[in-house]
């Protein structure tokens, strides 16, 4: 089978050119709009388009940081191999009428001209298309937030990666209180079309990644949750990803939090922040938890992101589709396993 890490070669100056008027598609979505043929066992219901050039930002754990040294076509573990805009984008409108995608995500990097050439695109996609569209994106203020929801986004991601500003400033070495008041701003003022990213792994405990998941949950933003993934060429390319114990409690909180079944103020947890309890009975607990939903990819709707923290036959962080009966199991038993219960 070939893998999402395994892509069509492309020549350096035609990937160099994605800040033109070329865009890159990630691998398993280039599959479903009939961009490059690739066998794969679960295939995204949204389709994934990268925009812009390397990042002008430096962030420890992305292959498009600025001293990266990863390939220019990757994001995580995934390929995302250029193709030329036009094609791409009605590839897109065409995938989205004979419902092979659900929506349209942008990841966009922090590169010169990358607002305008967002902005651009959008309005492009929407004169081809109704698909609804989402981008993760760095921006400064509220009216740059307003600007991107205004041109057609129906909502905008604004990462934070880090649960906390002790590991903000280890990963990313930005100013975490302006990015975390932009984006409760953002949540005030646009409320229930504002989102952001998470990523389980970078150092924060259990406790501090519950207590912004509360805070998220509470103001009504939507969570993307990932696992670290260490990436070969980044400065944190030998760092391990989480124990997937460690994630399953995480993805555990997450849920239970936004289906509003405890609080974080419920939890309890040991002296090192591991979670060891939820504040529920342990027929409760498994209830809630028993149609594996807890342990599904996390982001906007349709969403399910395969194979971007994992390879395929390891440690499944997210499952990008309804999990088997045996994995369910295999999952509330690892959360169910470390937690007391009342």
């Amino acid at each position: 089978m070939l893998r999402h890490s395994e892509t069509v070669t492309t020549s350096e100056s035609f990937i160099r050119s994605r800040a033109g008027r070329a865009v890159g598609v990630s691998a398993g979505t280039a599959a479903v709009l009939g961009l490059h043929r690739i066998r794969q066992a679960d295939a995204p219901t949204t389709a994934y388009l990268m925009v812009g050039d390397r990042c002008r930002y430096d962030c420890a754990f992305c292959a498009q940081a600025r001293s990266s040294s990863a390939r220019l076509h990757f994001l995580s573990r995934i390929a995302w191999p250029p193709y030329p805009l036009e094609q791409a984008l009605h590839a897109v409108a065409n995938s989205f009428v004979q419902h092979k995608i659900a929506r349209c995500c942008l990841q966009v990097t922090t590169s010169p001209g990358y607002l305008s050439q967002t902005l651009a695109l959008v309005r492009q996609l929407h004169a081809l298309s109704p698909v609804p569209l989402c981008a993760s994106i760095v921006l400064s203020d509220l009216d740059s937030v307003r600007a991107v929801l205004e041109c057609g986004l129906e909502r905008v991601s604004l990462a934070l990666d880090a649960a906390c500003e002790r590991v903000y400033r280890e990963a990313k070495g930005d100013d975490w209180h302006r990015r975390l008041d932009l984006l409760r701003a953002a949540a005030h003022l646009f409320r229930g079309r504002i989102g952001t990213h998470l990523i389980a792994g970078l150092g924060e405990t259990e406790q501090e990644m519950a207590t912004i998941l509360q805070e998220m949950v509470d103001r009504q933003v939507t969570i993307g949750l990932f696992s670290f993934t260490p990436v070969p060429g980044t400065a944190w390319g030998r760092r391990p990803p989480p124990s997937a114990s460690s994630y399953r409690r995480i993805q555990a909180a997450r849920y239970l939090l936004t289906a509003g079944a405890c609080r974080v103020e419920d939890f309890c947890f040991s002296p090192a922040g591991q979670i060891v309890s939820y504040g529920l009975s342990r027929a409760r607990l498994r209830e809630l938890l028993a149609d594996g939903r807890a342990f599904q990819t996390a982001g906007c709707p349709g969403c399910n992101r395969p194979y971007y923290n994992e390879r395929p036959g390891r440690v499944m962080y997210n499952y990008p589709r309804p999990l088997h009966a045996e994995e369910i199991e295999a999952a509330m038993s690892s959360v169910m396993a470390e937690v007391a219960c009342k």
